[in-house]
C-alpha cells in the first residue's frame, strides 16, 4: 500500500487518512468511482474528491504542470492560462498563452503513477501546481494516493503548502 505520495507525507508528518477500495478493472471515470465507492462509507461529496491532471503550458511537452479540480468539474483551459500568467515558480513568473491535457502515457511517464491514480503528492519532479479555489471552503479533500482504488484525505491547505501550489479558479461545471 505504500506508494510514494503516502511516502512523502508520512515524511512530513502530514496528518491524513488512507481510504482504499475495490478498482472495477472496467472502470475508466476513476474519479466517478471513487466518489461512489467512497461516498457509503463517509458521506463523501462529489465536489470533495479531486483529480490530478497534467497539463502542457503553450504545447511544450517539456513545460508541464499539475492542476488539481474537483472530479465533478472539468478544467477551464482559459482560466488555466489565465492563471499560470499570475503563477510564480522557481522564481520567475510562467507566461503562457494557452495549456492543453497532455497524453496519458506521458502523464504517466513524468508522475510515475498510472492514469487513474495519479496523485499531485510524490510525483517523479514537483511541478508547477493549481489547486482549484473550491478546495478552499472544504475542511477535508480526498487526492489519488498513488493508484487505483486508494484515496488520501487531506486539509486543503496542506497539500497546497506541500505543493506549493497557488490556488485559483481553474474548473468550470460546463
Amino acid at each position: 500500500m505504500m506508494t510514494p505520495a503516502i511516502n512523502l507525507i508520512k515524511k512530513l508528518k502530514i496528518k491524513f487518512t488512507i481510504h482504499q477500495y475495490e478498482h472495477d478493472p472496467h472502470e475508466t471515470h476513476f474519479g466517478r468511482e471513487a466518489v461512489e465507492k467512497l461516498d457509503p462509507h463517509l458521506g463523501v461529496l462529489p465536489e470533495q474528491v479531486f483529480k490530478t491532471l497534467v497539463i502542457s503550458l503553450d504545447g511544450n511537452e517539456k513545460n508541464l504542470a499539475v492542476c488539481v479540480v474537483p472530479v465533478d468539474l472539468q478544467l477551464d483551459l482559459k482560466k488555466t492560462a489565465k492563471a499560470f500568467n499570475q503563477f510564480t515558480y522557481n522564481g520567475k513568473v510562467l507566461h503562457c498563452k494557452k495549456v492543453e491535457l497532455v497524453d496519458p502515457n506521458l502523464a504517466q511517464k513524468v508522475t510515475g503513477y498510472l492514469v487513474g491514480g495519479i496523485s499531485p503528492l510524490g510525483q517523479k519532479k514537483l511541478l508547477p501546481t493549481l489547486i482549484d479555489i473550491s478546495a478552499e471552503k472544504l475542511t477535508s479533500m480526498f487526492v489519488s494516493g498513488g493508484r487505483r482504488g486508494l484515496e488520501i484525505e487531506i486539509a486543503p491547505q496542506e497539500l497546497a503548502k506541500i505543493l506549493q501550489a497557488q490556488v485559483i479558479e481553474i474548473a468550470t461545471d460546463k
